[in-house]
């Protein structure tokens, strides 16, 4: 019989054997070595200094712990909640339930490795049909989490290369002028608060969320600009006492650099003088203290799409659509930045600049006066 907490035996051979836990496999079961002596107390002198080594050398099989990666993924995400927003707290508990707690969640963490890395990237390009974006996405996740947990149970984890998926250059959708003045030509056809909006979000490009979270009283007509100061976004609920698996949020924008001011059209300006009402307090799409939300206006404008027999077209195709429009017309970079609300101006050109063959033949003919 082993004494009380030890596992130290005496075998039928003699000699005493002390087990000690080397390292755990994927589903969280111990895996043991052993230690040999002719007395009780030579075997423990063993085992006590091999476990002393290996807390030295941080080795994985120093970890008692017999926590599963879901149970760090759970405790993660819990003491990051309050320092992030709920939009992004949605979109990180949506990656760990759908993807990383069932493919990983019952692994011991000592049992991961580059290699089931690998192979769980695999399975979500292959199998689940994700694109290179979403499975870089996930992978950032996880890393987060393994990270929390090195620091929380130090040597748990051997050394792990992930590697993310290259993600292909994506030209989003932008409206030609001639697809632009369709759409205007339609919203300017019975106007109502709704098209007004719409054609606000593309003459300033206002994300979709910031336009529904928009009040009347973010537009100064003195000032002739807009603030945008909030947005509305729907977000998983996780205090789901009456059943609702999401809500609605309304909160700050989604950067520092996206609470800003921007100057309105004289276009817009009239539009304001005609549709502003008497309480500004009020919503801008709606006119009412009842807002419309992102997922109601996203039905609204595929219908209008629609009707404009436009394919392929997004709210936030507006968004790209302007910024290329500015650059078309010499708007400047820094000021072009400022008004879409990015941090720097490589995003503005990274992502929200796409140059037409007109405007790349209009600048190639300049090269003439180089006497090219």
């Amino acid at each position: 019989m082993p004494r009380r907490g030890e596992n130290i035996f005496k075998r039928k051979d003699g000699r005493w054997e002390a087990r000690y836990i080397k390292k755990y496999d994927v589903s969280g079961k111990a895996i043991y070595g052993y230690c040999y002596g002719k007395t009780y107390t030579e075997a423990k002198e063993k085992v006590t200094d091999l476990k002393v080594q290996m807390i030295l050398n941080h080795a994985p099989a120093t970890v008692k712990s017999k926590r599963k990666v879901s149970y760090y993924c759970d405790k993660w995400l819990d003491q990051h909640k309050t320092a992030i927003k709920p939009s992004t707290q949605s979109k990180y508990a949506m990656i760990l339930d759908r993807y990383i707690k069932p493919r990983m969640g019952n692994c011991h963490p000592s049992a991961l490795s580059t290699q089931i890395i690998e192979n769980f990237k695999a399975e979500l390009l292959k199998d689940y049909g994700l694109s290179a974006k979403t499975v870089r996405d996930i992978l950032m996740v996880l890393k987060l989490v393994l990270t929390f947990i090195r620091k929380d149970m130090p040597g748990a984890i051997s050394e792990i290369e992930i590697i993310y998926p290259k993600v292909p250059k994506q030209e989003m959708r932008v409206l030609t002028t001639e697809e632009q003045k369709i759409l205007v030509d339609y919203l300017n056809e019975e106007m109502d608060l709704c098209k007004f909006g719409i054609y606000l979000a593309l003459t300033t490009g206002l994300r979709i969320g910031e336009l529904c979270a928009l009040h009347w009283s973010d537009i100064s007509l003195s000032y002739r600009t807009v603030t945008v100061s909030a947005t509305l976004q729907r977000v998983k609920n996780f205090n789901d006492a009456n059943g609702r698996k999401t809500i609605l949020y309304f909160g700050s924008p989604k950067s520092d650099s996206s609470s800003r001011t921007i100057p309105l059209t004289d276009r817009i300006v009239m539009l304001c003088e005609q549709f502003m009402p008497d309480d500004v307090d009020t919503f801008v799409l709606t006119g009412t203290t009842d807002f419309m939300e992102p997922r109601t206006l996203q039905y609204r404008f595929q219908h209008y799409m629609k009707i404009c027999a436009l394919e392929g077209v997004h709210f936030h195709t507006l968004r790209h659509t302007f910024a290329t429009r500015c650059v078309e017309v010499g708007f400047e970079t820094k000021s072009l930045s400022e008004v879409l609300g990015h941090a720097s101006t490589t995003i503005t050109l990274n992502r929200y600049v796409h140059s037409s063959m007109d405007l790349k033949r209009e600048n190639m003919n300049k090269l003439s006066a180089a006497g090219f």
